[in-house]
C-alpha cells in the first residue's frame, strides 16, 4: 500500500507508546516452524508487510496457519507441499523478501532440499548470502546455483556436524545453520556465531522444542543433533528500533514519552547510547521515561575528544539505530561523527537532512559528522522519499521534528517495518496522515 505521509511538525507530543514484537525475529522464529509436524504458537507478531509475506508464503507452502488474535498465530507444518517451493510463484513470492532465506535451513534439515530465488529487500548496500551457503555445505549439503533462471538449491542425504567458523557473524547466516544443525547427525559448533538477542530468542524456542544448544548468548554454539523436535509456544521480544526510535522522537520534539514494556534486559547498550547524546531516560519498571528536555549536550571522551557513535554486531550497538543517531544529533548541543561500518549506503539520506537545514559533512559513504543545532534553528518541513525501512524512520522522526509540513513518500518502505505507525503516533499527539 503506497502513499504519503503529510507531517506537520514542531509539535510536542506526549503519552505512551508500545513497541510492537521485533521484526528480525518474527522472519527468523516464523521459517521454524518447518522443523516440527507439531504446532507452534507464536504471539506478539508484528503486523507489517515482510512478516505478513512470510506467513502468506508458509500457507502457500502447506503450513496450516491459524490466526488466534492479533499478533497470535498458530502453525502445522504436517504436510508440506514441495511443489509449490519449485513453482514460478515461489520464485517471485521468495524473491521480493530477503527473510526467506532463512527457510533453507530447515527445508534442508526436514526434508534434505532446499530452494530459494535470488533475494530482494533493503537496498543497503551488497549483503552477502555466502555465510549461509558456506555453513549448510559443511554440515554436507551440495550447493547449486542456476545463473539462467537465478536460482539456489541445496540437497543433502543427511546432514552431518562438525566445526563451523564463521567469516562474518551474520544474524539470519548463524540462524540458518542452527535450524539445519538442530536435526544433523552429532555435534555442531559455530563460532563467531552472531549473539542478537533475536538469536539467543530462537536457541531458546528451539530447545523448548527439544533441540539441543547451549553457549546461547555467546559467539560459540555448541548443537547437539536430536532425532526430532515437538511443537511448543513463543513470545517474541518488543523491536528494539522501535524502542531507541521513540527515545529519539521524545529528544527531537522535547516531549514527555513513556515506552511500554522495552524489556530492559535485552535492550545492551542501546539505553547509554542515547545518554551519550545528552538525553535523559530512566527505567520504571519494564518502561523507559524520557522526560520533556529542552536541550541534550552531547558528552565528549575523556580526553575532550568528539564523540563517535559506531555500529559493530551484537552486543555493540545496532546499525539499523545510527540513522536515529544522526537525526537526533542534528538538535544537540555539540558535535558528533557517526560511523556506520557494517553497511555502505546506509548514510546516502543525510543529503535529505542537509536540505531540511541540518548541519552535516557526509566525509565518504561510512562517516559523517553532525554539527548539533541545540534546538536552536529547527528544521524545515520538505518534501522527502524514504530509500529504505530504517532511514525512513530516521526521516520521519525529523519531520516531526520540523518547522512546517513534510511529505513523505514512498511509504510502503517505512510500511514494511511497522506497524499502523500513523496511528500510533497520533495517538501520542503527533500531526500525521495518510495521503
Amino acid at each position: 500500500m503506497s502513499g504519503s505521509f503529510r507531517i506537520r511538525g514542531g509539535k510536542q507530543l506526549n503519552g505512551e507508546i508500545t513497541p510492537q514484537g521485533a521484526k528480525n525475529e518474527a522472519l527468523q522464529i516464523l521459517c521454524a516452524v518447518l522443523l516440527t509436524d507439531e504446532v507452534v504458537r507464536i504471539t506478539n507478531i508484528p503486523d507489517i508487510h515482510d512478516v505478513n509475506r512470510l506467513i502468506e508464503i508458509l500457507g502457500d507452502f502447506g503450513v496450516k496457519v491459524s490466526k488466534n488474535g492479533q499478533g497470535d498465530f498458530s502453525f502445522q507444518a504436517d504436510a508440506v507441499n514441495f511443489a509449490y517451493i519449485k513453482s514460478t510463484d515461489f520464485k517471485q513470492d521468495g524473491a521480493r523478501l530477503r527473510g526467506s532465506v532463512m527457510l533453507l535451513g530447515p527445508m534442508l534439515a526436514r526434508y534434505g532440499e532446499a530452494y530459494m530465488p535470488t533475494p530482494g529487500g533493503d537496498k543497503i548496500g551488497r549483503r552477502r548470502l555466502d555465510t549461509h551457503f558456506q555453513g549448510l555445505v559443511e554440515l554436507g549439503a551440495t550447493f547449486n546455483y542456476d545463473e539462467k533462471e537465478q536460482y539456489y538449491s541445496l540437497t543433502a542425504k543427511e546432514l552431518l556436524g562438525k566445526f563451523i567458523l564463521l567469516e562474518e557473524a551474520s544474524v539470519t547466516g548463524t540462524a540458518n545453520i542452527i535450524m539445519a544443525a538442530v536435526l544433523a547427525k552429532g555435534r555442531t559448533q559455530i563460532y563467531n556465531a552472531a549473539c542478537e538477542p533475536y538469536l539467543q530468542q530462537l536457541c531458546k524456542m528451539l530447545n523448548r522444542m527439544g533441540a539441543r544448544i547451549s553457549g546461547i548468548g555467546s559467539n560459540l554454539l555448541t548443537i547437539d543433533g536430536v532425532e526430532k523436535l515437538g511443537g511448543t509456544e513463543h513470545r517474541m521480544l518488543p523491536d528494539m528500533v522501535e524502542i531507541g526510535s521513540w527515545i529519539g522522537l521524545a529528544a527531537m520534539t522535547k516531549s514527555e514519552i513513556t515506552i511500554k514494556n522495552v524489556n530492559w534486559g535485552e535492550l545492551g547498550v542501546i539505553p547509554n547510547t542515547f545518554r551519550k547524546l545528552g538525553i535523559q531516560l530512566e527505567r520504571r519498571g519494564d518502561d523507559i521515561y524520557v522526560p520533556a528536555q529542552d536541550q541534550y549536550k552531547v558528552q565528549k571522551f575523556i580526553d575532550g575528544s568528539i564523540l563517535t557513535v559506531s555500529d559493530a554486531p551484537w552486543p555493540g550497538f545496532t546499525p539499523d539505530l545510527l540513522s536515529i543517531i544522526l537525526v537526533v544529533a542534528t538538535q544537540a548541543k555539540g558535535t558528533i561523527l557517526v560511523h556506520q561500518k557494517m553497511f555502505e549506503s546506509r548514510l546516502f539520506f543525510v543529503d535529505k537532512l542537509i536540505d531540511m537545514g541540518a548541519q552535516i559533512i557526509l566525509c565518504d559513504p561510512h562517516r559523517a559528522t553532525v554539527v548539533g543545532l541545540n534546538h536552536e534553528h529547527p528544521l524545515r518541513g520538505t518534501t522527502l522519499v524514504s530509500p529504505d525501512i530504517r532511514a525512513g524512520n530516521a526521516l520521519l522522526i525529523a519531520a516531526l521534528s520540523a518547522e512546517g509540513t513534510s511529505i513523505i513518500q514512498n511509504i510502503e518502505q517505512i510500511d514494511r517495518g511497522y506497524e499502523n505507525i500513523d496511528v500510533r503516533l497520533r495517538a501520542i499527539g503527533a500531526d500525521i496522515e495518510r495521503v
